[in-house]
């Protein structure tokens, strides 16, 4: 079809008035549960430490003679002294003095918007960073400090795919991260030696932590479901299509299924909230950055560890495929 010749349009007209929403859509997530759960906890050094210990194993031929007399002591196993250290995390800005003073959509104060922005990307970064295969690093004058990430931490329950390694440390930081091995499905069987391992060492465990295809796979495990129902007993009206599974009720308690955006997929932590603390040396602050001209200079930074309590309290499906 063709228009009648000299119609003015909308295409030749001046002076249209722009139509832009005053709402700013962002999808990117921003939950980090990992980081929500941990206890808060002060450091006081960059390396901060704690103690763990245990109780000695069960003696089953612990029979004593009537009247015995004591010439001998056993040894006192001492505790063990771990720690790790802090590292430093950030987020720069800088904008014109100008782009601060006109009238923007969306937000009154682009400063605000983007400190807001960029407080939210960095603890999206801490909650990566605690689970990714990082070890523990004192740095020096042009390295900078690393914390041990969960991974460097965990030994103790954890089963693996083929070849794979637990870390080795007996004191002090981790200083090296767990060796992945070959991949496997995860199944029920891998979880229910994980859980059965952490209640053996004494653990008592809350939270299950997976990625998105290891949650899918936990919401498809059997368990001891009822697979028979009554017909005559039938709701015709429309139902819901249940196909997610939130809560395991274990033989040895019920953990809560909570998916993961940022640990790695080959990853099934099983955890204790108890256990797991973030420690600040320096809390999350804004730093007003020296003025050399027109512009603002703003740096969001935090000094923070992870401190795991006890990692016998703790356990990892490793190595899980799709």
């Amino acid at each position: 079809m063709t228009i009648v010749a000299n119609t003015f349009s909308r295409y030749e007209a001046k002076g249209l008035r722009e139509q832009l929403s005053n709402q700013i859509y962002n999808i990117s997530p921003e939950d980090t549960p990992f980081v929500s759960m941990a206890s808060k906890v002060q450091a006081e050094q960059t390396l901060f430490e704690w103690q763990t210990d245990s109780l000695a194993s069960v003696d089953t031929s612990n029979k004593q003679i009537e009247g015995d007399d004591i010439t001998s002591f056993p040894a006192v196993a001492a505790t063990a002294r771990v720690g790790n250290y802090t590292q430093i995390s950030r987020k720069l800005l800088i904008l014109s003095g100008t782009l601060e003073a006109v009238n923007k959509a969306g937000r009154k104060s682009e400063l605000a918007y983007q400190l807001a922005k960029r407080g939210a990307e960095l603890k999206r970064d801490i909650e990566s960073i605690c689970l990714m295969a990082q070890a523990g690093a004192a740095g020096a004058a042009n390295t900078a400090r690393a914390t041990a990430s969960l991974s460097s931490w965990v030994k103790t329950n954890v089963t693996t795919g083929a070849s794979g390694g637990d870390p080795a440390y007996t004191s002090g930081v981790p200083s090296a991260v767990r060796t992945d091995g070959t991949t496997r499905t995860f199944t029920e069987t891998v979880l229910k030696n994980v859980i059965s391992q952490v209640w053996v060492s004494g653990g008592d465990l809350r939270i299950l932590m997976l990625d998105s295809i290891q949650k899918q796979l936990a919401s498809a495990f059997s368990g001891i479901a009822t697979r028979s129902y009554d017909l005559s007993n039938v709701d015709p009206r429309p139902t819901a299509i249940i196909a997610s599974a939130d809560v395991y009720v274990s033989d040895f308690g019920v953990l809560r299924i909570i998916a993961n955006r940022f640990q790695r997929a080959r990853d099934g932590w099983l955890l204790d909230p108890e256990y797991v603390g973030i420690a600040h040396l320096r809390p999350f602050q804004t730093v007003r950055l020296a003025k050399t001209g027109d512009a603002e200079k703003r740096m969001l930074l935090v000094e923070w560890g992870l401190k795991v309590n006890q990692e016998a309290a703790l356990g990892l499906a490793a190595d899980l495929g799709g």
